[in-house]
């Protein structure tokens, strides 16, 4: 049901007007004043305006103005008697959707109404259709070692079905992309992919986010709003870090699961949805539930199949490849060609990328920006540290060395700055900062040793 907001000084045009939309299914509110309609476009949502032009208080064309300078978002539709073509020509000049000269017959205005209802549907598929293309083509898997190769052959294998899959591993590692690929493998690839960060929603809101609203459930609730169980229907829905979910929506999203249907806030009726569930986390769940913090009948409803996704750090051979996407995505939309000294991708393996793949397409992104030629050295991917080493080729560059000049020197200096690092975040415990590098103890204490570090 679309929401119209009819602005006119003439109370009988306000409700022969109304009776007709309301007629049509339409919801309809309407002010005489403008000053006060431009009071409720700002508060509340509205889909369309029918705006007159002409009014004592305040001309339409200034009430266009104003709710555009509010960054008002429904479509505008002026009315008038006076100035014909100028007039009309005035009015999409300042942001209206058509015009309408008065007197008009009904079957005009519903006409007119139709066609913008029709029109800001295909903007809004537009819209999403564009930021699934975007997404799918900046976020593929990598799958270069031998640990992702398995991740993405079991996501494979369950892709077909719609069993819900778990999907683990540290913050940063590339959940949603997994979830996202499994999506597009799947017989739902061409209907929706809907993703939600259970943590970064308020809880109040949260409950109504995923179930959706029923008009006058809570203030502010002005009309009938779907949730994202509802949105995703035929599709897919990721309910990523859903080990934020508090106990009372956990409850509510098993008998979802579990029945298939769901019931708005303050609805009396459930809705059928025919959703396939993925959550993602990077929690311990087993031990959120020894601890009540997470319903064990919620986890082993979820936890069909799971995924795990190893950290950057246990997949070394993804580094290079990653980089590369990542550097050629940036290329991409900076518009001029960028490359890695061989000193900075020596870096890039050697650095313990405890942000996993998030920190290295951040350092990327940060790198592109600050290189002033195009060439990515140590110094781009990390210039804290290349200032607080007098600036001089990157990490750990003395003041005025002229940095490595050939690749077995990029690699040690590399190797040496990631160590550290290790050691500096450990607080000097070589055991902690080995399972930090992916490394063995032995092999860093060779390291060690080679490189003369530690004393």
């Amino acid at each position: 049901m679309s929401r119209v907001l009819i602005v006119d000084d003439d109370p009988g045009l306000r409700q022969s007007l109304g009776l007709l939309l309301q007629g049509e299914g339409y919801e309809v509110v309407s002010e005489g004043s403008p000053a006060r309609a431009l009071e409720r476009a700002s508060s509340e949502a509205f889909d369309l305006i029918l705006c007159d032009v002409r009014m004592p208080e305040m001309d339409g064309l200034e009430f266009l103005r104003r709710y555009r300078e509010v960054r008002g978002r429904a479509l505008v539709i002026m009315m008038s008697a006076y100035g014909g073509e100028d007039q009309a020509i005035a009015a999409m000049k300042a942001g209206a959707y058509d015009y309408i000269p008065k007197p008009f017959r009904s079957d005009e205005v519903i006409l007119t109404l139709k066609k913008a209802e029709e029109r800001e549907q295909l903007r809004s598929q537009v819209a999403s259709l564009q930021a699934e293309l975007t997404r799918r083509t900046d976020r593929e898997v990598v799958a270069e070692s031998p640990a992702m190769r398995k991740v993405m052959e079991l996501a494979s294998r369950v892709a077909p079905h719609s069993t819900t899959v778990l999907i683990t591993g540290e913050s940063g590692t590339g959940k949603e992309v997994v979830a996202r690929a499994i999506h597009r493998m799947s017989p739902r690839k061409d209907r929706r992919f809907v993703a939600v960060n259970c943590g970064a929603i308020p809880e109040n809101l949260l409950e109504s986010e995923l179930f959706g609203h029923a008009r006058g459930a809570f203030t502010g609730a002005t009309s009938d709003k779907p949730g994202l169980f509802e949105e995703a229907d035929g599709g897919t829905l990721l309910l990523d870090e859903i080990g934020e979910l508090p106990l009372e929506l956990q409850v509510k999203l098993l008998r979802v699961l579990q029945e298939g249907e769901v019931r708005r806030v303050g609805a009396a009726k459930t809705r059928r949805v025919d959703v396939r569930v993925l959550a993602a986390t990077a929690r311990d769940l087993e031990a959120d539930v020894r601890q009540g913090r997470f319903r064990e009948d919620l986890y082993y409803r979820i936890n069909v199949v799971r995924i795990h996704l190893p950290p950057l750090r246990q997949r070394p051979e993804d580094v290079e490849a990653l980089a590369r996407l990542f550097l050629e995505h940036a290329s991409r939309r900076s518009g001029r060609a960028l490359t890695l000294t061989p000193a900075a991708m020596a870096a890039l393996k050697a650095h313990p990328w405890p942000g996993n793949v998030r920190e290295l397409e951040n350092a990327l992104e940060r790198a592109a920006v600050l290189s002033a030629d195009g060439r990515i050295t140590p110094a781009e991917l990390w210039p804290e540290a290349a200032e607080s080493s007098g600036g001089a080729g990157g990490p750990g560059s003395s003041p005025g060395a002229a940095g490595p000049t050939t690749l077995r020197e990029a690699l040690e200096q590399a190797t040496r700055e990631a160590i550290q690092r290790a050691l500096d975040a450990c607080g000097g415990n070589r055991a902690q900062a080995a399972r930090l590098l992916g490394i063995s103890q032995r092999a860093l204490f060779y390291k060690l040793k080679q490189l003369k570090l530690g004393g």
